[in-house]
């Protein structure tokens, strides 16, 4: 059983929603990023997406864009970041950690590193889930399998335009949960309809087995407790980048951390 897998029935015991935030590796600081997970995981976060660098990130708006710019600047690539992961994991082995973004990175890895050094290094160093936004479903059942068989989930975006037959195709190679975009568009995009994904996340749930949470568009408690109610877990991310991006370095876990305790407030409110 995977950690995600662990941490989603924990929390469904207990009645709660998993929260899980978003940032850039290496964003704002080179060297910042375990300590701002670490200060996450004590602000209420159940699960940390950690999103790759990449020139081209052609899901995410201009916020997330630019904070990538700025770690790719900053020298951080796919190596750097699971050297993060093992850093955090020093101290952490309990929290799921998702690596986040595109199949370039990933490929590239292998390319340098040789055939299966990407899933096979990412278990070693402690990931637990791994998102590629531009690896279609019907061609991952290997990948997928190859992830599981080194205890790791691939994780699946669903979008308001998926159809019955894609919701099923991810449903059935998937593991850990699934990613439902609220928003047509990108990252930090338009303003979240809740009644929308309110009305989807029984559809996606026909198909799907494994836990559903809800990203895009997230950027307050109010928002994050309405979509709470309806999912089983709540990501996000454009919002703390837009916190972080002119904090100084000793502030940016604070400010990180506050937010998110008003996060997990309101989602554990009764």
């Amino acid at each position: 059983m995977s950690r995600i897998q662990t941490t989603f029935d924990a929390l469904q015991k207990q009645g709660r929603k998993a929260l899980i935030p978003y940032v850039t590796a290496g964003f704002p600081f080179a060297n910042i990023t375990p300590a701002l997970m670490h200060g996450m995981v004590e602000a209420g976060a159940d699960v940390i997406e950690l999103g790759v660098p990449f020139s081209d990130p052609m899901a995410d708006g201009p916020v997330i864009q630019k904070a990538g710019e700025r770690a790719l600047a900053l020298g951080i690539g796919m190596v750097q970041v699971l050297a993060m992961v093992k850093q955090f994991r020093k101290d952490n082995t309990k929290t799921p950690v998702v690596l986040m973004g595109y199949a370039n990175p990933v490929e590239k890895y292998d390319l340098i590193h040789g055939k299966g050094a990407f899933i096979a290094d990412s278990a070693q160093a402690g990931v637990d889930g791994v998102l590629v936004v531009d690896y279609p479903p019907e061609e991952c059942e290997q990948f997928a399998q190859a992830l599981r068989q080194h205890g790791m989930d691939l994780i699946f975006l669903l979008a308001p335009t998926s159809t019955t037959a894609r919701m099923a195709l991810v449903g059935r190679i998937a593991s850990g949960y699934v990613y439902y975009v609220s928003l047509k568009g990108v990252t930090g995009s338009g303003a979240l309809d809740v009644a929308a994904v309110a009305q989807a996340i029984p559809q996606i749930k026909a198909h799907v087995s494994i836990p559903v949470g809800v990203g895009f568009g997230i950027r307050d408690a109010a928002t994050a407790r309405a979509i709470g109610n309806v999912s089983d877990a709540v990501v996000i991310g454009t919002k703390i980048i837009q916190l972080l991006e002119d904090q100084s370095h000793e502030k940016v876990v604070p400010t990180a951390t506050q937010f998110l305790r008003e996060i997990r407030a309101a989602l554990d409110k009764e």
